[in-house]
């Protein structure tokens, strides 16, 4: 099972209104549905996405998302008897996860059934069996929003606190960990002259993992 996929953006297309990418994984090309939010993130030449794979007889189909949180919302929604993956990708691709929470929270039905194929007896079903998964979630997503907004981080930097984030957590370290390492990676890189194109474009995921990886060591 493929979880999680960094590599070289060899190709991009839509097929049925649908965007898809292929990327080079060591050698290996996956052709992978994404959503239309991550087009920018075309421009950047490589990309990084956690996988939700789905496995036929005779193919494979992957589903790539820039946040792991979103990955795993979309794993539970296709728990959901009636929908499907290009039902989720639609919510996914029309909402961001912040209003979908809400949306469970409140028992807001006209979201859900805003999109094609989610009527009311399915919006109902979505509301019993998801309401006691995206808490934890949710507080999550909150927690580092609070986070770097207060650094007032440029859109850049942002992208490189969430792919350390990614790249964290599957290496299995705790949220606390993580907030430890990225609020120390923060406070690195949230320098008088960030604000210099350059300098941003400079920076590099990997020295900034290694950095981070270091600390937590020492911190232990």
């Amino acid at each position: 099972m493929i979880s999680w996929i960094r590599g070289e953006i060899i190709d991009t297309w839509i097929k049925s209104k649908r965007l898809y990418v292929l990327i080079n994984c060591q050698g290996l090309g996956y052709e992978v549905q994404i959503l239309e939010s991550l087009k920018k993130e075309l421009e950047k030449g490589t990309l990084t996405l956690w996988i939700h794979q789905i496995k036929r007889e005779d193919s494979d189909f992957f589903y790539g998302f820039k946040d792991k949180v979103k990955r795993d919302f979309f794993r539970d929604l296709l728990q959901v008897k009636g929908i499907g993956p290009q039902i989720g990708m639609s919510l996914l691709n029309k909402y961001d996860l912040n209003q979908i929470f809400k949306s469970l929270k409140i028992k807001d039905e006209s979201l859900f059934n805003s999109i094609p194929g989610i009527g009311q007896k399915m919006t109902e079903r979505i509301f019993l069996e998801l309401k006691n998964k995206n808490t934890v979630t949710s507080e999550t997503i909150k927690d580092f929003d609070d986070n770097t907004n207060s650094y007032e981080l440029k859109k850049e930097i942002k992208n490189i606190i969430d792919d350390l984030d990614l790249a964290l957590k599957s290496l299995n370290y705790s949220l606390k960990e993580r907030k430890k390492a990225i609020n120390f990676t923060i406070k690195q890189i949230d320098q008088p002259n960030i604000q210099n194109k350059k300098v941003i474009n400079n920076l590099n995921f990997e020295v900034l993992l290694k950095q981070s990886l270091d600390f937590l060591d020492e911190s232990k």
